[in-house]
This record gives structure tokens, sequence and C-alpha cells, in this order.
């Protein structure tokens, strides 16, 4: 398209309207920047909600992606292929598990987890068959699959989308009392996000996610730890989980596992909870590819070096001090978040969280609201210090004018 507004009106014109994205038309991307079709940059302060946790065109991935590109892209787990073993051993090593079963998208290993988390319930904890609950939190955030919006407290994503899968338990987020008085005979997991990304970047409470480890080990149930926007690096540590020294049960990842590059996700768990599968009863054509463990490897190698973490660590330190100094001043009201993310909770007064992104996109810093008046800051991992500040001082423009 030659410019802003014919790709627009083209884009809707012949899409489905399931977003309402803001109105810029990105051709290219670099680092923590990324130009429009009229040659206009922009400061990525969004990251693709962390898929891009190591930056546009990050070089080692875009070389690991064109290398397999040249070998083989395909085959189906029909056949093995010579990157599956070498992605499960190196993703297992990395979270400390025995097994992997790669999908695609963080939905569809959400859903895999549901699956496998069931069929452990029925098969190894002796749930009756048909009975098995999940507990989970309200304003998660999962996926827009079926079966996950009928556990979702959104109403944008559940209604009008029934009849909704049953089996699920919700509790208020946070809230072991809650937590522990949902747990029955019949429950098989609890399916939490350590941190909730799309709920406006909510930290739960000190202590609440070692509660949660403690009590589903006393009641033998699994704990499920959806760390696909949390999760590999983000938040300084390689898990979110990591801050409150806890180990789940199973690992849900995706986004950022991927480098940005091709959707990858999996579920990572010891045997005695993944080796409850049998062949035929769960798979993906494209789940775990050649090309998709190619560049998830070159992915594990980038975290094992631990300079991302450390970058999120440091430079996340900085954005929460500048950010924290708003809060009082009648433009911010709070901010929470862990490592480099941040929820961002704006003054009604000075406008909705879709308001603020905008005038901020007219100063070359892209961001996205969320439930009305927040808005999300989650740039590349890669971003330099002072391109940071480039954007906080936009922030600060903004919510001064």
């Amino acid at each position: 398209m030659s410019n802003t507004a014919d790709a627009i009106r083209s884009a809707d014109a012949h899409s489905a309207h399931n977003y309402h994205p803001l109105p810029v038309v990105v051709a290219s991307a670099e680092g923590a920047w990324m130009t429009d079709v009229e040659g206009r940059r922009y400061l990525d302060m969004l990251a693709g909600y962390s898929a891009l946790n190591f930056g546009h065109g990050n070089r080692r991935l875009i070389d690991a992606a064109r290398a397999q590109l040249e070998r083989v892209t395909l085959t189906s787990r029909a056949f093995h292929h010579d990157r599956f073993a070498d992605f499960c051993t190196e993703l297992a090593a990395l979270c400390g598990k025995e097994m992997v079963l790669p999908m695609n998208t963080g939905a569809e290993a959400v859903e895999t987890a549901v699956k496998t988390a069931r069929k452990w319930g029925y098969e190894v904890k002796g749930v009756p068959d048909g009975h098995a609950k999940i507990v989970v939190a309200a304003d998660n955030f999962h996926g827009r699959t079926t079966t996950i919006v009928s556990f979702s407290t959104d109403h944008d994503a559940r209604d009008h989308f029934g009849p909704y899968t049953p089996g699920f338990e919700i509790v208020p987020y946070g809230d072991l009392t809650a937590l522990s008085h949902a747990v029955t005979e019949n429950t098989v997991a609890v399916l939490l996000e350590p941190i909730q990304g799309e709920a406006g970047v909510l930290v739960p409470p000190a202590g609440y996610l070692q509660g949660v480890r403690e009590l589903t080990r006393e009641r033998n149930v699994l704990f499920l730890a959806d760390e696909i926007q949390s999760g590999l690096g983000r938040t300084g540590k390689t898990f979110a989980l990591e801050h409150e020294g806890v180990v789940p049960d199973m690992y849900i990842l995706g986004k950022a596992l991927g480098g940005g590059v091709v959707p990858v996700s999996a579920v990572v768990a010891d045997r005695d909870v993944l080796g409850v599968f049998r062949p035929g009863e769960h798979g993906s054509t494209f789940g775990g590819n050649p090309l998709a463990c190619a560049v998830a490897l070159e992915v594990i190698a980038m975290l094992r070096s631990g300079e991302y973490q450390q970058r999120a660590t440091e430079l996340g330190d900085h954005l929460h001090h500048e950010l924290n100094l708003l809060v009082g001043g009648g433009a911010v009201t709070a901010v929470r978040g862990r490592g480099l993310w941040a929820g961002v909770d704006i003054d009604p007064s000075r406008g909705t969280g879709r308001e603020i992104s905008e005038k901020l996109m007219g100063l070359g810093v892209l961001v996205k609201d969320t439930h009305g008046s927040t808005i999300r800051i989650a740039p590349p991992l890669v971003i330099s210090k002072e391109d940071l500040d480039w954007g906080l001082d936009r922030l600060r423009s903004v919510l001064s004018a």
C-alpha cells in the first residue's frame, strides 16, 4: 500500500474487525524501532505482547531461520526430523523438567495443558471420568478459543460464544483462601498466570504463588503456570515464578519462544504428567516443525547466557523508578509490574488508555491500552537505556499536556 490511509481502508474493508489497532501501518523494523509505510519511525514499547523480547530482526534468530529454510521446514510429526530431539532436550533442561509437548500458539499450549491435566486426573489421580475440575483466576487471559473463553471473566472475549465448556472454577486472583475453598477431591489442576498481563500487569501479593504451590502439592493437584507473556526473560528471570522461588508442575510457554520469527509454543513437565499421552491422543501438524525448533533452539541458547534477564532487571529497575515518579502528580494513579514490564493506570481526567496511546503514537512511541484507563509498557529487552528514556520523556510530555 502506498500510504497509511489506503492500507487502513483496505484492511477495514477486507479483514474481520476482531482487533482495534492503532492507525499505524508498519513496513519494516529493527531492534526496538519500527518504520511505517511513509517512512516515519516509532519506538516499539509493546514488543508484540512480549513475543519480541529479543527485538525485531534479531540477527541470531534470522540467521537460524534462514539456515533452516534452506534445509527443511516441515515434516509433520509423522516423521522425525533432526532438530526435534535437540529442541525438546534443551527446552526441558531450561525448565528443569523431563518432557516437552510442542505446539504453535499460546492458546494451543493452554488447551494442551487443560487436556493434559484432565487426563492426568483420570488416569493418575483417580478422578471419576468426566468430573475433573480446574481452578482458574478471575481477570485471567489464556487465549480466545471456545474452551478458554469459557473460564474468562472478560465480557468482550466471552459473551455470545457459548455454550461454554464446563469443568472450571473461577476464584479471585491473589486470594489464597478462596483458592483453597475451591479445591475439591475432583480438582485436577490450578491454572494461573504468575503476573496477569492482559488484566493490566497485575502482580499477586507476596507469598501468594508460594502458597499456591504448597496447597497444590498438599492436595495432589497440578500447578499449571501460564508463562506465555511473563516467561523467557521479561521480568528479569527466565520465568516469573523464580522471583518467588516457585517451580510449577507444568510451564506453559509461547510468544518469545519463537523470537518473533515463527509461532512456537510448548508445555513442559515431568514424565509423570506428560507421560499420560499415547499416540493419536493429541497433536499438531505444525507443532515442533524444523523451522520452529531451529529458531527456538537459538532463543534457548540466548536465554542461557543470562544477558537478557540481566538487561530486563537493570532496565526494568530504571523503568519502574521513572514511572513511579509520575504517581501522585495527577496524571498516573498506579504503576505495577516486574522487570521490563509495566501497567500504568492513567487518571481519567487525562484521557483513556486508548487516547494516551494515540497521543504517544503521534510522538513516535507505540504502546497499547487495556481495560480502559491502563497502558502497557513492555519494550524489547534489547532496547537501549537512551531509547527507553526517549520514550519515557514522550510519555511525560503527553501526561503533562
